[in-house]
């Protein structure tokens, strides 16, 4: 497959996988595009590598798009986890100062 061929799986595997993962979307369209990309080649090497499973058998084969997706859910489910902590520890921070001055405040 050429690179444009990539491209077009990668956001369609990453509008897919996007879909299927439950969360916030923090992330935007070239970014999905990208972790697309790039689940679509991890996923590809991990099938051949662990599974001695040779998935990349044309554009329109079901196995490469099933790789694509599931490695693009892959790294989405991984960028979750780093955004949901980061946010979380932030909001956190906020919620508990804004209690202690609300709650000062009526006194």
């Amino acid at each position: 497959m050429g690179i444009i061929a990539w491209i077009v799986l990668g956001l369609g595997a990453g509008l897919l996988a996007n879909m299927l993962v439950p969360g916030p979307r923090s992330q935007g369209l070239i970014v999905t595009c990208l972790i697309g990309v790039a689940g679509a080649l991890g996923g590809g090497w991990a099938a051949t590598e662990l599974f001695h499973v040779h998935t990349l058998h044309g554009f329109f084969n079901l196995s490469t798009w099933l790789t694509a997706i599931v490695g693009a859910a892959i790294l989405l489910l991984i960028l979750h986890l780093f955004t949901t902590r980061r946010s979380t520890s932030r909001g956190r921070r906020t919620t508990r100062r804004t209690s202690r001055r609300t709650g000062w405040a009526h006194r």
